[in-house]
């Protein structure tokens, strides 16, 4: 008996939503929490998805991170440095 092989749908393959999307939902979940006028059992379900949702993005941003790694890596810069932005620099010279 053959078996036909089954078409791999990106989109379902894919069950987490990308950076952009689970970042975008979790800013619109908090402005709608810092509005204040939410039933506590919905801003607690707000919540819950909140933390599903920052797992989601920091899941994604270390698999980025990882990649660019390897990425340099390979290319034989293997020095990476941490990001500091100019407000981190300015706090540090305080």
């Amino acid at each position: 008996m053959k078996t036909k092989p089954q078409k791999t749908d990106p989109e379902t393959t894919d069950k987490l939503p990308d950076f952009e999307s689970s970042l975008a939902e979790l800013e619109a979940l908090v402005a709608k929490l810092e509005q204040g006028d939410v039933p506590l059992e919905e801003a607690l379900k707000t919540f819950e998805r909140g933390v599903v949702l920052t797992r989601q993005c920091q899941t994604a941003l270390r698999t980025a991170q990882q990649k660019v790694e390897v990425l340099l890596t390979r290319n034989g810069d293997e020095s990476i440095e941490s990001f500091a932005d100019s407000d981190d620099a300015d706090d540090a010279g305080r």
